[in-house]
């Protein structure tokens, strides 16, 4: 298949900590409030995806983790978007042109849990716009097309604190990822992803937020006036390295993002007895040692995400592997800290945890890193 043409890209998972949720326009995914977060490190969670376009493919084709998908009014948007940006580029240009008529094949493979509030779907359609970005030559809108796919993957089409920014057009082109400080500029800060529950959570993400939505009265309140605030604490914590004031909003957002889903109706219940434990791991650990010593944020899902410096990072992971995962002690274990908590173990309360810290936006693989044989079918794993 020599006239095809192919690209392989990898893309993060990005975390909020001044969550979004909840949509002013459903089909061009426009926010009711900006949000935050952090992009991880690609070595730890990342989406990888092949595509390729080849004017002997007779239909749009998908595979997701090697499973068949069936293509979706999303991922139809994010091509769209993508071929209509190019067009424009590449008027009265017929030969370059051509590729725009072409069928795709895409293969895309996570490194972490799918559909289990880690963030999968933003991960995977970031990779996805950044591949059709990269195959059409249209780099500089690669978060408006991964916006179309899943609005918090316009978050992880960058790296380090990224901002998604509401934008007022209402075509949505002004609603758009912006870097707020590179991966770099926090060094110390380390992250620990206690993975509660690995299954397809109950109530995905759009269903929630569309309830929300109708039915929410602090939904409405949060976003038009609480996060503008947070955002601005948030931001000038980042840029000073203020891990107190970081910690302290991240949490306060966290709990209020909950608070909406248990003010929907009927309510939303994404956390578990294992995640409300952790919480109070968190307090009791942070109260304990007279500052901030560790923080908490979930996402639409059961699973933590906690921020905490490097001169920590060991003493909490053998606190929550003691607590939750192994029961076990271990050399960095802070018995005293233990016997000051009062907190019972229960080992297998989470399934493992993930160490990882802040990380660069997507990036162009080598041609020899694709997911796709010549023919556009998935090579084996």
């Amino acid at each position: 298949m020599s006239d095809s043409k192919s690209v392989t890209c990898t893309a993060p998972v990005n975390i909020a900590v001044v969550k979004y949720w909840g949509k002013r326009d459903e089909k061009l995914i426009l926010p009711l409030n900006a949000s935050l977060g952090l992009t991880m490190d690609m070595n730890d969670l990342c989406a990888t995806t092949t595509v390729q376009a080849s004017p002997s493919f007779t239909e749009d084709c998908l595979w997701l983790n090697d499973c068949k998908e069936p293509i979706s009014k999303r991922f139809k948007a994010c091509l769209e978007k993508a071929k209509s940006v190019a067009r424009k580029h590449l008027t009265g240009d017929e030969a370059k042109a051509a590729i725009l008529d072409w069928h795709v094949h895409v293969c895309s493979r996570n490194n972490f849990p799918t559909a289990a509030g880690l963030a999968s779907s933003a991960a995977g359609y970031a990779c996805l716009g950044y591949s059709f970005a990269q195959l059409y030559g249209v780099q500089d809108e690669v978060s408006v097309i991964a916006r179309l796919g899943s609005g918090s993957a316009c978050r992880s089409t960058a790296g380090g604190f990224v901002l998604w920014t509401m934008g007022e057009r209402e075509d949505g082109d002004d609603s758009v990822a912006v870097e707020v400080s590179p991966a770099s500029a926090w060094p110390d800060l380390e992250v620990l992803i206690l993975v509660v529950n690995d299954r397809r959570k109950d109530t995905s993400s759009t269903a929630g937020m569309q309830t929300s939505v109708q039915t929410s009265q602090l939904l409405k309140h949060r976003a038009a006036v609480l996060v503008p605030d947070l955002l601005r604490g948030m931001e000038e914590a980042i840029h000073n390295k203020d891990f107190a004031t970081f910690a302290d909003l991240t949490m306060k957002d966290s709990n209020q993002f909950h608070a909406v889903c248990l003010d929907t109706y009927p309510p939303i219940f994404y956390l578990n007895d294992t995640s409300r434990r952790i919480i109070q791991m968190v307090t009791k650990v942070n109260a304990a040692c007279g500052e901030a010593k560790v923080a908490y944020t979930f996402d639409a899902g059961p699973n933590a995400v906690l921020f905490v410096r490097s001169k920590d990072v060991e003493q909490i992971a053998a606190l929550c592997d003691y607590l939750f995962v192994s029961g076990k002690q271990s050399d960095n274990l802070d018995q005293a800290l233990v016997d000051q908590l009062s907190l019972t173990a229960e080992a297998n309360s989470v399934r493992n945890i993930i160490r990882t810290k802040a990380g660069p936006g997507p990036r162009r693989l080598p041609d020899e890193k694709g997911l796709l044989d010549s023919n556009g079918l998935p090579l084996p794993v």
